[in-house]
């Protein structure tokens, strides 16, 4: 049987786990992965699935009590990401922006 060892494979079956992880309510396992995921996806993949995968990671970051720290994510990595790549009126800019601004 064929098995890729293709980067955004790899990634993208991480991502399923820790989805699972966070269902389970075992977060900081899910938190742990999605760390990892964001930093190797910023080294590897552009820069679109670098904000779904920084977005992910704000949620867990979120579900584990860590606002600040989801909040500095948000407002000084993804939402100007967002603006560059998407632009300002973009949806997804504009959710990044309005997230930013209610972990205030």
């Amino acid at each position: 049987r064929y098995w890729s060892h293709d980067e955004q494979y790899i990634l993208n079956a991480q991502t399923i786990i820790a989805s699972c992880f966070g269902d389970l309510g075992r977060l900081d396992e899910a938190l742990v992965l999605r760390r990892e995921i964001y930093v190797r996806s910023v080294a590897t993949l552009g820069v679109e699935d670098t904000i779904i995968d920084g977005c992910n990671l704000s949620i867990s970051l979120n579900n584990t009590r860590r606002y600040k720290e989801s909040k500095t994510l948000l407002r000084d990595q993804l939402l100007p990401a967002a603006q560059r790549s998407l632009g300002s009126d973009h949806d997804v800019t504009l959710m990044l922006g309005q997230s930013s601004h209610l972990l205030s």
